[in-house]
This record gives C-alpha cells, structure tokens and sequence, in this order.
C-alpha cells in the first residue's frame, strides 16, 4: 500500500472535517489527555453506527472550521475551544446515549510521579502485605501504621491526593505498592455543540421534570408577588378566584344572603349532626369486608369441628 503524501492527507483531512461538518448537526469537544492508541481504537468500535470521533492537529481543525464559516457561521463557536489535545466526536443520535458510551469506555491506571489527580485519592485501613522495613516510609506520608504479624497495617483512612494535586514520587509509590490504581480514563467531554448552541455537559443532566419543577416554581413566585401588590396575573388569577369565594362563603354564612354554591356549607352549619352521619357510613363500608373475612375464618373453624367423629373414635 503506498502511503500518501503530506499535502494529499491534509486536502483529504480538510475534505473529511467539511463533509462531518455538514452531514452532523451535533458533537462532542473532547480532550484526550492520556487516552493511547489501544484505548482510543476500544472507543471508535464502541462507537461505531452511532459516531465517528475526529482527531487531528487544533490548528487544521480550526482551520476547516473557518473555512466553513459560510456556510455555518454558527461553527465560529467551537473555535475558543479548540485549544490542547482535544478532538471532535460527531454524532446523529441522542447525546445523552453517547456520553454514556464514552464514559463506560474508561481504562484504569496507576498513578504517576507529576501527573495531575483528576479525583480524590483514599487509601483505606488495612493490613498490607509489607514488612517492618517500610515503616519509615509510611511516616515520611504522615500516615498512622502498626505491625501486626509481622506486617504494617494502616490503622485509619487517609486522604491522600485531593483533586487537582500534583502526584509526588512517595503518593505514587505507595499507591503501586498497595496495588492501587486509583485514575481512569478516556475521553473526557469539555463542550456540546448542538445545532448552532454551544454549552457545558452539565446541561444533559437537566431533565423534563426539572425543567417542569423550575418553571412551576416560577408561577408559583409570580402568583405570590401578584397576590401581595394585588396586581392580577394569569398566574394569581385561580388565587384569586378563590380567595374572593371563600370571602362570599363567609359572608353568606354570616348573613341571609345565599347562592346555590354556599346552600350545603349553611345547611351543615345548621344541623352539625350531618357530618357525623357522613362518618358511620364510611366506617361500616371499611368493616364490611374485615367483617366478612371474620365469618368465613368462623364457618371453616366450625365446619372442622363438625365433621361427625373425633380423633379416637
């Protein structure tokens, strides 16, 4: 197979970005920072049908993505983004379904010397494997130990990296030591872009009920403010209503003034006997069925007792 030549790839790759700018109106801008070969080839598979991730120099992609510009300007807003080991993953289908894609697709590794903890590090309480030799070691990390049986045991949790902390030489010996592999990872999403819109990945958590729960919390607020100053809204109106016919209730009640809605309110009020009537009913209703449990236990009982002989006849 003869290998193409610098300029043909370029052309080629300036050809590929255009035609996935076109054809997907959706995509990830993600980083790759310690992604290898092996694992980005795991992701593309896993991918496949659903996506196709793009990797490839920040400054020919911006350039594509400027040369695009009139047919898309919208596309002018991944360019401030593109910026470090970052690559485009385009998609057709639901974004929630591929972020959850790229998050399963995460590899476990070791900490390294210098390298940036990306989540917080613990080391439990345990009894490790090693000798007495090590000891000093343990207390150059501040970390409490024993010997029992002739091996250290660490007598408390300790929290030793925080996220964003610079991985020393002595965190990362004693993570590989114990057999800790406390990061993974894989490709990490930093921006959605979503038919001309632009925004965190934080947002795909929003669901429909969070947004229906934010916007009632609104009207309810609304529908508050309007009540205090007495300006009517749409949204204070069934208050309003209301209020105004709990006052007419009031007043009927008080007076000889009536209306078909408030006749069986004064009727209550004047024979109070009503409500507890409405009461035994409900009752006897409820005991029916215990009651017709209790006789059906009864005739079993009495059916057993009945059956014409006893036990030493």
């Amino acid at each position: 197979m003869v290998k193409e030549d610098k300029s043909t790839w370029k052309a080629n790759y300036f050809i590929k970005i255009e035609q996935l700018l076109d054809e997907y109106p959706k995509c990830f801008v993600v980083n790759a920072d310690n992604v290898g070969s092996k694992q980005m080839q795991q992701i593309r598979s896993a991918l496949r049908g659903q996506a196709i991730v793009l990797m490839g120099k920040n400054t020919m992609m911006r350039k594509a993505i400027r040369g695009h510009l009139e047919t898309n300007p919208s596309l002018e807003k991944l360019l401030p983004h593109i910026v470090g080991n970052v690559g485009l993953v385009f998609t057709k289908v639901d974004l929630i379904d591929i972020r959850e894609s790229l998050l399963a697709n995460k590899v476990k590794a070791p900490a390294r010397a210098g390298a940036i903890a990306p989540v917080n590090v613990m080391v439990p309480k345990q009894a490790t494997p090693l000798g007495p030799e090590k000891t000093s070691f343990f207390q150059a990390l501040q970390i409490t130990t024993k010997i029992t049986k002739g091996c250290i045991e660490i007598l408390n949790d300790v929290n030793l990296i925080s996220p964003g902390d610079k991985v020393g030489a002595s965190e990362a010996t004693l993570l590989n030591m114990l057999g800790i592999s406390p990061f993974s990872y894989g490709l990490v999403i930093q921006k959605v872009y979503d038919s001309g819109s632009i925004f965190d990945p934080k947002i795909l958590d929003i669901t429909d009920q969070d947004i229906l729960d934010r916007f009632m919390d609104g009207v309810r607020n609304v529908a508050s403010v309007s009540l205090q100053i007495g300006y009517p809204t749409a949204a204070s109106a069934p208050h309003s209503i209301a209020n105004g016919f709990k006052k007419l209730l009031a007043i009927a009640c008080e007076t000889e003034i009536t209306f078909a809605e408030a006749e069986r309110t004064k009727e209550y009020l004047a024979d109070p006997s009503k409500f507890a009537s409405a009461a035994p009913v409900a009752a006897a209703t409820s005991a029916a069925p215990a009651a017709k449990q209790e006789e059906k236990k009864e005739e079993s009982e009495e059916s057993d007792d009945d059956m014409g002989f006893g036990l030493f006849d």
